[in-house]
């Protein structure tokens, strides 16, 4: 599957739960590492990422507890390990739920 195929499969999972989100308070849809974001104030909290997985942003200690853990993995950029990103793979759908809300419940606390 072509990276632009696996971002269109992988919208067509995160687009309804992203629509849930956006009619809350604060949210919306911004720029991010080439994507674009759920945001809450303007911090992004989740994205689908080029290659067609859920990214969502979580406390340093799940990531390190998730990593490894049904094809979940720490996201990498530039050889860079990023502690509070989580790629969630298409194959790991029923993960992205509990996932994103996780993922805006931690960035909703941490935004001011």
């Amino acid at each position: 599957m072509t990276d632009a195929a696996a971002v269109a499969q992988a919208h067509t999972i995160f687009d309804p739960l992203a629509d849930e989100y956006l009619s809350r308070p604060g949210v919306d849809i911004g720029p991010m590492f080439g994507s674009e974001g759920l945001r809450i104030r303007g911090k992004v909290f989740a994205f689908v990422g080029y290659r067609g997985a859920l990214v969502v942003k979580l406390p340093a200690a799940r990531v390190d507890e998730l990593d490894g853990v049904d094809g979940l993995e720490r996201m990498v950029m530039r050889e860079r390990a990023m502690k509070e990103w989580m790629l969630v793979p298409a194959g790991a759908a029923p993960r992205w739920e509990p996932l994103l809300a996780e993922a805006f419940g931690y960035v909703d606390e941490i935004t001011p």
